[in-house]
């Protein structure tokens, strides 16, 4: 669902059936339907709903970093040069074609982007501040923060 899309009205089954699924989205829809309290037709009926409102974007598989041998997470803010749409629009499509980014966001305050990947090792990473970082158009600066320990992560929602 994008920014501008009106908020679609949920009822307490629809957000029963978002929390299901977000714990855990594999389901069966007749494991799903038990679940919140719903006949195996009424459940699909719904989700398809959820589905095409946009309320549910898709459906992922949550890789463990570690077990594909991404040992380090790095949380990197970015100034850019200058803010004009042009500018900030030739910054954006080039994270989006770079697969190492997981996430960046386009934020407020003293910092125009926060940027998230992951990483192997030392070498990985000064690799990627060297050979994907500062050759993103218009980078000024950057500050990376690695992370020592998650306290909390979590892909769902609060509905």
């Amino acid at each position: 669902m994008s920014a501008s899309s009106a908020v679609v009205q949920l009822d307490t089954t629809d957000r029963a059936l978002l929390r299901q699924l977000q714990a855990d989205a594999r389901l069966s829809n007749i494991e799903l339907a038990q679940q919140v309290h719903l006949s195996p037709s009424a459940c699909l009926r719904r989700v398809r709903r959820l589905e095409e409102s946009g309320v549910i974007a898709r459906y992922v598989a949550l890789l463990d970093p570690r077990a594909v041998g991404q040992a380090g997470t790095s949380y990197t803010i970015v100034n850019v040069e200058r803010t004009t749409p042009e500018a900030l629009r030739r910054f954006e499509d080039a994270v989006r074609q770079e697969p190492a980014i997981l996430d960046c966001a386009y934020v407020a305050g003293s910092s125009d982007y926060l940027i998230r990947f992951t990483y192997h090792d030392a070498d990985d990473l000064e690799r990627f501040h060297a050979e994907v970082l500062t050759r993103l158009p218009g980078v000024l600066r950057s500050n990376s923060m690695l992370v020592l320990r998650t306290v909390k992560k979590t892909t769902a929602l609060e509905v």
